[in-house]
């Protein structure tokens, strides 16, 4: 593949990126198709999923794409579903290759796509800047491979680790640069999780705002007995704004009725050690469709996401401020008794956000 590829790919990558957050169950896919070395159609999927980024460029294109090079960021699909497979709309439209970045592993496409371009005479190459496109599409993979989504977590502290003082104040121990990224970070993710504590404590609506998007995430709470105020801004905007509650089978079927009526979708999920099972619980949101989820805490359920290995991403926001040893800590207990068995993250990007330190880790580290 030429640089000419990776360059058409890297714009067809960046396409494809507009549509994280709302484009789930589906992936979030680019797509540039290019003439005679002159781009003359892009697009990328839409929100809810659909038209597919194919779809979008070759409307673009027109009669232009008979001859083409087409960029895709992902195998186009081979199934009919609501709409008929992106294979047969480039195949109707005459174009001549197909460079596409990683191979769809939903057993409906898993190179299905492929063969029938290259039974209709297209040349199809696989494989460029696979990496970036594996890692735009983790939770698209995810969800199929291992049924649960991609999952951030965000943990905003103090220099010495600390979420909250020993009353529980937390507003604000980073700056309004720092809160604004993290708005940005939520409008590319399916959804935002957080634990019953921090839904009571900080009566948060963990919505996006500030940065003129009308989209907004799911807001998802975990509380296995559904002991969240019914009179919060969570609760009040639930027929607006999509709010899920995650509970436990022994929760009071009252309060399953009025979250409910309030216009919450309510998920069982298993209990474990006497708390919700981390693992159910992102099943289940998996099983609805969401693909990436941004955890926002607090430290039970921090904790609970890195014993039980599902963090993918941990991104975390540092600021100049000492709060002590008395203190909420940053993560929940581990129960660790050797560093050996603590989870390890590989630093990706370390930045100032204002006054304030991001740093981006991604699992895969080992440890040392």
């Amino acid at each position: 593949m030429s640089g000419q590829d990776e360059r058409f790919m890297a714009l067809a990558l960046s396409l494809g990126r507009r549509g994280q957050g709302m484009v789930w169950p589906n992936p979030a896919v680019g797509c540039v198709i290019v003439k005679d070395g002159r781009i003359v159609g892009r697009g990328w999927t839409q929100q809810g999923g659909r038209p597919h980024a194919e779809t979008v460029a070759l409307a673009q294109a027109g009669k232009a794409a008979r001859g083409a090079d087409v960029y895709v960021t992902l195998e186009p699909c081979a199934h009919t579903g609501k709409t008929p497979p992106c294979a047969t709309a480039l195949i109707e439209a005459g174009v001549k290759r197909v460079v596409a970045a990683i191979t769809d592993t939903d057993t409906r496409v898993a190179g299905r796509g492929f063969a029938m371009l290259r039974d209709a005479g297209i040349a199809v190459e696989i494989g460029c800047m696979a990496d970036l496109a594996a890692q735009d599409n983790a939770g698209f993979i995810l969800n199929t491979d291992l049924d649960r989504p991609f999952v951030t977590l965000k943990l905003a502290n103090s220099f010495d680790g600390r979420i909250a003082t020993a009353t529980g104040e937390s507003k604000w121990i980073t700056g309004p640069d720092a809160r604004r990224l993290v708005h940005a970070m939520r409008a590319r993710h399916d959804a935002v999780l957080v634990g019953a504590g921090t839904a009571r404590i900080d009566d948060p609506s963990l919505t996006v705002r500030d940065l003129g998007v009308r989209h907004q995430p799911v807001r998802v709470v975990t509380s296995r007995r559904l002991d969240v105020p019914l009179m919060g801004q969570l609760a009040r905007s639930a027929k607006e704004i999509p709010l899920w509650m995650c509970h436990g089978p022994d929760a009071d079927p009252n309060l399953v009725s009025a979250w409910q009526g309030l216009g919450a979708d309510l998920f069982c999920c298993a209990v474990r050690g006497g708390q919700l099972d981390t693992r159910d619980v992102l099943h289940q949101l998996a099983k609805a469709g969401l693909t990436r989820v941004l955890c926002e805490g607090g430290s039970a359920l921090s904790a609970s996401l890195l014993a039980e290995d599902l963090v993918d991403e941990l991104v975390g926001f540092t600021a100049g401020l000492a709060i002590g040893a008395e203190g909420l800590p940053l993560v929940g207990a581990l129960g660790l008794s050797a560093l050996a068995d603590g989870p390890r993250f590989r630093l990706v990007e370390t930045r100032a956000i204002g006054g304030d330190v991001m740093h981006r880790w991604a699992r895969g580290a080992t440890n040392v």
